[in-house]
C-alpha cells in the first residue's frame, strides 16, 4: 500500500514537472521585448531610476543590436554644420556606450579610433559591441541586485489583454536560437525549462524588430508606405498597386571580412549571377586613405574604405587584425516582389504569405526571406573576391585576401540578425511626419516644429537605400539590380527636430510602449530616426517615462496629459541616471558636461530661450545684450501661472527700438511689468549687459535675484550665466499648465487652430 501511494505521490509529481516544462510565468514591473541597444537602453534606465522587476526577453543570444548583432560596427551619426560633415552631438546612454566603445579600442589597439573608415569617425568590432553591452547592463542582472532578468532565445507569440490594457506576453522557443560565444550576462534558453514563456508585466515595451508585440496586441500600426492622403507628405505616393504597398527601406545582411593568411575566396553562393553585381565593376574596391580629411572625404571612397573596422595599414597593427565591414548598396535587399524561389517558400506555408508585409509574417516566414538575403550578400563577397579581383589586380587590401570572421559564433559566419532599417510603425497619439522635419536646403537649420513634449533631439537626411528590385532577364529566379525610386532615396536633408513622447504611445492601448524603430513616424520619417544613436534615445526615453507610470500607477497616455509630469520627465532624460543626460534641444556646441547643459535644455524646450535663427550653436560665451536679456525675462514671466499681457502702446516707447524691431513688444512690456524708475528716451538693445543689469531688472519685476549677482555686478553677462540664474528661478516659481481634461481626445483641439489635438505637433496654447 505504501509503495502503491508512493508511484501515485510520484506520478503527481512529474505531471506537476510535465506542466511546469509546458509554461513558466514570471511577474515583472516592466517586460522588454527585444534585446536591441533600443531594448537595453530602455532596462538600464529604467533599473538605474529603480524599477526593481524589469525583465528583458530576446530571440537571440546577443545583446546590443545594431552595435553588435546586426553587425553595423561603423557608427553612422553624421550631420552638416556650416558645410562640413561632422558627428551629431553625442548624449544619454548613447554616449556612454560610445565612451566605452573607445576606452576598449584604447586597451585593445592603443587608438580610440581604429577604423579610418569613410561613414564614421568610430568603428567597434561586433563581438567587442555584444561584451560591452552585457557589460553594461551586468550591475542590474547580478545577484544581490538583480533588477534585470535576461531570458534568451524566446520569440512572442500571443499577447495578453484587460480591455484595451496589455497586461503580458507569451513566448515560445526561437527555432532560430543558437547560443553565441559572449561574455557575461545570464544564461541561454536552457536555463528555463519550459516549452513556453508567460510573462505578466505591468507596462511592456515592444523593442523587436518587427513590432510583434504591438501586432499581437491588437494596436493600430503600419507598415510600408504612407500615401499622401495620410499625411500630406511630399515625397508619400499618391497611390499604390500591388506588392507596392509593402516597399519598405530595405534590409541589409551586414558581412565583416578580416585579413586572412593569404587567399581565401569563399565558393560561389546559391543563385549568383555576376549580372546582379555589375555596380561593383565600375566602382573603386580600394584607395589607400587614412580619411585625414574627414568622414565622407571624396579621397576615401570606395568599398573597402567605407565602413572599413580596423586599419592596420596606416595605424601600425600586427597583421592579421585588418578589418572591415561592408554594408554597400548593391547588398541591400528589398523585401517585396521577391524572387521566385522565396515566394514559392513562402506560399507553401500559407496561401498568400509572399504577399505579406514581412512585419506581419511570422517568425518562421521571415527566415525564408533572411535566408536569401544572407546569399545575396554572399554574392557580394564572391563578386569582389573574383571578378573584381581579376579588374584591378591583385594587392595586399584585395578582398581575395579576405575572409569570413569567426567572431559571430554563427555556422555561417554571418551576423546573427540583418539591418534592420524600417519595420512596423505604431500608430501613436502623434505621428511624426516629413513635414515636421524637412530642410529647405543642404544646410540644415532649426525644424518647422519643434515639439514641446521632447524626448531628444536629433538629425539626419531622408536616407532609403534602394527600396526594389529589378529582374534583368525574363527569370524571376535570375539576376536583379536594385532601383531608387524618385520620391523614395537618399540625401534628401532634415533641419534639426526633436522627437515627441506623444510618438512612443499607442492611440488607443494601455500598458504599452513603442520601442526601438515600432514608434509613432511616417515610414518617410522612419529613414531619417533609425540610427545607433536615434534608438538609443528611444529607449532611454521609454525607460524613464516607464519609471514615471510605475512610481505614480499611471498609464503612458496619462503622462502624455500630465504636463506636470512631462516637465518631469524631460528633466529626468537632461539630467541623466548615473550617466550622461539627453540633449532635448539639439544645439550643436552643448555637451551633457557643461554647467549649463541642463539651464538651457530646459528653457528651451519651454520656449524660453530660443535660438538664433542663423547659428545651430547655444555659444555659451557670447554676452548678452539688452534686447535678448529682455527677451528672456519677458518669456520666463509669460511661462508663469499668475502671467499677465500689456499690449504694446500704439507710440514706441524708445527712440532707439522702433515699431519694426522684433523685440520691441517684448522690451515695452518689461517695462510696463516692472519698476524701471522714470522713462528714458533710448534702450540701447544692442548693449552688452553685465551682472548688475541683471539684479536690476530682476528686482524691478519681483522676480529673485541672488545676491552674488549685486556683488559682482560689473562682470559680463554670459548667455550660459544667464541661462543657469533664468532656470534657478523657474524652478522657485509655478509654471502655468494648460486645461488638458480633454487633451489628445479624439477630436479635441486644445489650442484653437483648426487641428485635432492628435493631428497637431504643436497642440498647446501659446504662450510667446
Amino acid at each position: 500500500m505504501i509503495r502503491l501511494l508512493a508511484i501515485v505521490l510520484c506520478g503527481f509529481v512529474c505531471a506537476l514537472r510535465g506542466l511546469a516544462a509546458e509554461e513558466r510565468t514570471l511577474e515583472a514591473d516592466l517586460l522588454i521585448v527585444g534585446g536591441n541597444e533600443s531594448g537595453c537602453a530602455a532596462a538600464v534606465q529604467a533599473a538605474r531610476l529603480g524599477v526593481p522587476r524589469i525583465v528583458l526577453v530576446n530571440d537571440i543570444d546577443w545583446l546590443g543590436g545594431q552595435f553588435s548583432a546586426e553587425g553595423v560596427g561603423c557608427i553612422d551619426e553624421w550631420t552638416t554644420v556650416r558645410g562640413k560633415r561632422v558627428n551629431f552631438p553625442r548624449s544619454g546612454l548613447f554616449l556612454e556606450v560610445m565612451r566605452l566603445i573607445r576606452a576598449h579600442n584604447s586597451k585593445q589597439f592603443g587608438t580610440a579610433t581604429p577604423g579610418n573608415a569613410y561613414c564614421g569617425t568610430d568603428t567597434v568590432e561586433p563581438a567587442a559591441a555584444a561584451r560591452l553591452f552585457e557589460e553594461l547592463l551586468a550591475p542590474y542582472t547580478e545577484q544581490g541586485t538583480k533588477q534585470i532578468q535576461i531570458l534568451r532565445g524566446w520569440e512572442p507569440v500571443k499577447v495578453t489583454s484587460e480591455g484595451q490594457r496589455v497586461t503580458g506576453v507569451t513566448f515560445a522557443r526561437s527555432a532560430a536560437f543558437t547560443p553565441q560565444k559572449r561574455a557575461g550576462g545570464e544564461g541561454a534558453a536552457s536555463d528555463l525549462n519550459a516549452a513556453q514563456l508567460h510573462v505578466r508585466a505591468k507596462l511592456t515595451a515592444d523593442s523587436s524588430d518587427w513590432g510583434d508585440v504591438i501586432r499581437l496586441s491588437g494596436a493600430k500600426y503600419a507598415a510600408g508606405p504612407d500615401l499622401k492622403s495620410r499625411f500630406g507628405e511630399a515625397s508619400a505616393p499618391e497611390k499604390l498597386t500591388g506588392d507596392e504597398r509593402n516597399e519598405m527601406n530595405p534590409l541589409s545582411w551586414c558581412v565583416v571580412l578580416r585579413e586572412a593568411a593569404g587567399a581565401s575566396p569563399i565558393p560561389p553562393p546559391i543563385g549568383y549571377d555576376a549580372r546582379s553585381f555589375a555596380q561593383l565593376d565600375k566602382t573603386p574596391p580600394f584607395v589607400d586613405s587614412a580619411m585625414a580629411d574627414g568622414i565622407y572625404s571624396p579621397a576615401g571612397w570606395s568599398v573597402y574604405t567605407h565602413r572599413r573596422l580596423v586599419d592596420r595599414w596606416h595605424n601600425g597593427f600586427p597583421i592579421g587584425s585588418e578589418k572591415t565591414l561592408l554594408n554597400w548598396p548593391v547588398q541591400d535587399y528589398p523585401i517585396f516582389n521577391y524572387p521566385k524561389r522565396v515566394a514559392d517558400a513562402l506560399e507553401a506555408t500559407e496561401p498568400g504569405a509572399a504577399r505579406k508585409n514581412l512585419a506581419d509574417m511570422t517568425p518562421a516566414q521571415r527566415r525564408l526571406v533572411f535566408a536569401d538575403a544572407k546569399q545575396h550578400s554572399l554574392g557580394l563577397v564572391y563578386h569582389l573576391q573574383t571578378k573584381v579581383h581579376d579588374r584591378v589586380g591583385d594587392f595586399p587590401q584585395s578582398f581575395r585576401h579576405m575572409e569570413l570572421t569567426d567572431e559571430f559564433g554563427t555556422p555561417d559566419r554571418l551576423p546573427p540578425k540583418p539591418y534592420v532599417r524600417e519595420g512596423l510603425r505604431l500608430e501613436a497619439l502623434y505621428m511624426l511626419r516629413e513635414q515636421d522635419i524637412r530642410a529647405t536646403d543642404r544646410n540644415p537649420r532649426w525644424a518647422k516644429v519643434m515639439v514641446p513634449d521632447a524626448v531628444f533631439g536629433f538629425q539626419f537626411n531622408i536616407d532609403f537605400h534602394p527600396t526594389r528590385r529589378k529582374f534583368l532577364t525574363d527569370d524571376p529566379n535570375g539576376p536583379w539590380q536594385f532601383v531608387h525610386t524618385p520620391t523614395r532615396n537618399w540625401h534628401t536633408d532634415t533641419d534639426r527636430a526633436m522627437f515627441p513622447y506623444r510618438s512612443l504611445v499607442p492611440v488607443e492601448r494601455d500598458g504599452l510602449f513603442g520601442c526601438s524603430k515600432n514608434v509613432g513616424y511616417s515610414s518617410v520619417v522612419s529613414s531619417a530616426v533609425r540610427l545607433h544613436g536615434h534608438m538609443m534615445h528611444v529607449g532611454q526615453a521609454v525607460g524613464t517615462a516607464a519609471w514615471l507610470c510605475l512610481r505614480d500607477s499611471l498609464q503612458p497616455r496619462d503622462l502624455a496629459r500630465d504636463w506636470l509630469r512631462l516637465r518631469e520627465l524631460q528633466q529626468r532624460l537632461v539630467r541623466g541616471a548615473g550617466g550622461p543626460g539627453v540633449l532635448l534641444w539639439p544645439f550643436h556646441d552643448l555637451a551633457p558636461d557643461d554647467l549649463h547643459f541642463e539651464a538651457v535644455n530646459a528653457l528651451a524646450v519651454r520656449g524660453i530661450w530660443q535660438p538664433d535663427a542663423d547659428s545651430l550653436d547655444f555659444q555659451p560665451w557670447k554676452p548678452v545684450t539688452r534686447r535678448e536679456l529682455a527677451r528672456s525675462l519677458v518669456r520666463l514671466q509669460r511661462s508663469l501661472a499668475d502671467a499677465k499681457e500689456f499690449p504694446a502702446p500704439a507710440e514706441p516707447r524708445f527712440r532707439d527700438v522702433p515699431a519694426t524691431d522684433p523685440d520691441r513688444q517684448a522690451i515695452e512690456a518689461m517695462m510696463t511689468w516692472g519698476e524701471f524708475g522714470p522713462p528714458q528716451p533710448t534702450f540701447n538693445p544692442d548693449t552688452p549687459v553685465d551682472w548688475g543689469t541683471l539684479h536690476r531688472w530682476l528686482t524691478a519685476l519681483k522676480l529673485p535675484a541672488n545676491t552674488g549677482l549685486a556683488r559682482q555686478k560689473d562682470l559680463p553677462l554670459t548667455r550660459a550665466e544667464l541661462a543657469v540664474h533664468l532656470w534657478a528661478i523657474l524652478k522657485t516659481q509655478r509654471e502655468w499648465l494648460p486645461d488638458l481634461a480633454n487633451y489628445l481626445k479624439p477630436g479635441n483641439d486644445l489650442n484653437g487652430n483648426g487641428i485635432p489635438d492628435l493631428e497637431d505637433p504643436l497642440p498647446l496654447p501659446k504662450r510667446f
